[in-house]
């Protein structure tokens, strides 16, 4: 029996978890839990909002399914997010952005993912005050970074059966830092013939995909364009709500939906597990169960299909009444 760490969150996590680990357990799937508790809920008791144990839990099961947690705001700590990231050196968030059957959008031919630089860029958070009225912050790009995530686009391109990987920059501005970033990405594309390669300047990116979406399969991007553009991608397929993500390493991968704890609905039955729920369906994939993943997967599409949505889509479904619909769509 796998064992997988599951971080249940605070806000709607440990109802949106609960959902998830019912539909898993439904298919059939046998998974050991670890279940590990992390965000705003935690910080009285352990002084942190990612107490160590949590991080030794990953390091331990090597995978993690992880619902959202709440950063407090203005009192001097760090993302979780962001934490776990650097402690685990996960350096390529992925984004699969997928049309669902019956999420009625602008688009209904959208098949895009977006693989983001994770460690560094703007992000890496080099910044100074210059004096009273300039502030710098340090764009950081390196070929080691640049080199790891296009060859990690482009292994996820032959695995996938995707058939273009599409580089996303600004290198006609930042000729020396986008500049390594596009460099980087022509050197590795070299030992894939089989895909096709594609550049683009991220604001053409951005109108093209306003315009044309189902134009483009797989995006790489620098760490901030990756963090715009995949959002941008998530308002196309229904917004974050069903919008489902990754943060992948060498040794260690957790999976997460894109959206926050909405901690306004807590304890109300109404949140939509489908983001954290497609996650886990990523991950199931990850780990070789691909026969689970498919039949969940199937599950959900077909009760979006009959119509019952939860209420973000528009519709009167309870999260309990959702996922009761997809366990017996299994």
């Amino acid at each position: 029996m796998r064992r997988i760490t599951l971080i249940n969150g605070d806000g709607i996590g440990p109802e949106i978890s609960d959902a998830v680990v019912k539909i898993i357990e439904a298919s059939g799937l046998k998974i050991d839990w670890d279940i590990q508790t992390a965000g705003a809920d935690v910080i009285e008791k352990e002084g942190t909002p990612l107490p160590e144990r949590v991080l030794n839990s990953i390091k331990e099961n090597k995978i993690a399914l992880k619902a959202p947690v709440t950063t407090p705001i203005g009192k001097g700590f760090r993302s979780v997010n962001v934490q776990l990231r650097k402690a685990l050196d996960l350096y390529a968030n992925l984004r699969p952005c997928k049309n669902l059957p019956n999420v009625k959008t602008k688009f209904d031919s959208v098949d895009i993912v977006v693989v983001r630089e994770n460690t560094e860029d703007l992000y890496a958070g080099i910044e100074r005050q210059v004096d009273n009225d300039t502030a710098e912050s340090i764009k950081v790009i390196t070929r080691k970074a640049s080199e790891r995530i296009c060859k990690f686009a482009f292994d996820y391109a032959i695995k996938n059966s995707r058939k273009e990987v599409c580089v996303v920059t600004k290198a006609n501005i930042m000729k020396l830092s986008d500049g390594l970033f596009l460099e980087s990405y022509r050197k590795i594309a070299e030992n894939y013939p089989e895909i096709k390669k594609r550049e683009i300047l991220v604001d053409n990116l951005c109108m093209q995909l306003v315009q044309n979406p189902s134009q483009f399969d797989v995006l790489v991007l620098p760490n901030l364009y990756g963090d715009i553009v995949s959002d941008l991608c998530a308002g196309l397929i229904g917004g974050l709500g069903v919008a489902q993500g990754a943060n992948i390493g060498l040794d260690y991968a957790v999976f997460e939906p894109v959206h926050g704890s909405a901690p306004d609905i807590k304890g109300q039955n109404k949140a939509n597990p489908t983001a954290l729920l497609l996650s886990a369906i990523e991950m199931l994939k990850y780990i070789g169960e691909f026969s689970y993943a498919d039949r969940i997967e199937k599950a959900l599409f077909k009760t979006l299909a009959n119509g019952i949505f939860t209420a973000d889509l528009g519709g009167t479904a309870s999260t309990k009444d959702f996922t009761d619909a997809i366990v017996q769509n299994l």
